[in-house]
């Protein structure tokens, strides 16, 4: 974290979706000793591109690479800088809040992104400063700090935006999915239930989908059909 190893007064937030299966969760980092929660975040590296850094970052946090990823909104209301905060944060982990590591102190204007993923493909890893890595749900985050409840807000808001035309829930899904699971992911986003024969008519003449063999797990008659979506669309 040296201050001539980092473009200052730069940095960025994730909003890092995963779907449990009927809820729509948050990764949440909590920092050692403080009970501080924060969105995973971090800094551009001088010789680095902004998209790489979120990326490293990502990776570091999930373990997995080549998912979704959007800039949605770029955050740098003067309320958000609380010199404060960071520094309660560094000093509870054994850093010095002068010298080389007074640069977090300044103000900070963030590039926020938005990734999906499938929830059960991640084991939440912690970064140094950090106690825990968890996911919450949309609707029991704890705390925020700073600013990251309005990130969050604005990333759930851009998310239902894109629902139908970006169809996200690509990345909240296994390759291939029942359409009930395809409707909970949908449900999950708005935060509203949808009724089953409207959401499949519009699905299906949607033409994004193509239909595979039966998923059985039981009595044949009952097995729904798994889906994918079509790569070229």
């Amino acid at each position: 974290m040296a201050d001539d190893a980092f473009i200052p007064h730069i940095s960025y937030d994730s909003v890092i979706f995963g779907f449990s299966g009927d809820q729509l969760k948050i990764l949440v980092l909590e920092y050692h000793n403080t009970e501080v929660f924060a969105l995973p975040g971090g800094f551009v590296k001088q010789n680095e591109d902004l998209n790489d850094a979120v990326r490293r970052g990502l990776e570091e946090r999930t373990g997995l690479r080549n998912i979704y990823l959007e800039q949605f909104y770029t955050f740098g209301s003067l309320k958000r800088h609380q010199p404060e905060i960071l520094k309660t944060i560094l000093e509870a982990n054994g850093f010095d809040s002068g010298g080389k590591y007074k640069w977090l102190l300044d103000r900070f204007i963030t590039v926020a992104y938005y990734a999906l993923i499938n929830y059960k493909d991640v084991i939440p890893q912690p970064d140094q400063l950090s106690d825990s890595c968890k996911w919450y749900a949309i609707d029991q985050l704890p705390p925020l700090m700073l600013d990251h409840p309005t990130i969050v807000e604005k990333a759930v808001e851009t998310l239902r935006e894109n629902l139908d035309r970006k169809l996200v829930g690509m990345n909240l899904l296994p390759p291939k999915f029942t359409m009930k699971e395809l409707q909970q992911v949908y449900e999950a986003i708005l935060g509203a239930k949808l009724r089953r024969t409207t959401f499949q008519r519009k699905m299906l003449s949607s033409d994004l989908l193509v239909r595979h063999e039966k998923k059985y797990s039981g009595r044949a008659h009952k097995a729904p059909f798994l889906y994918s979506f079509r790569s070229n669309k």
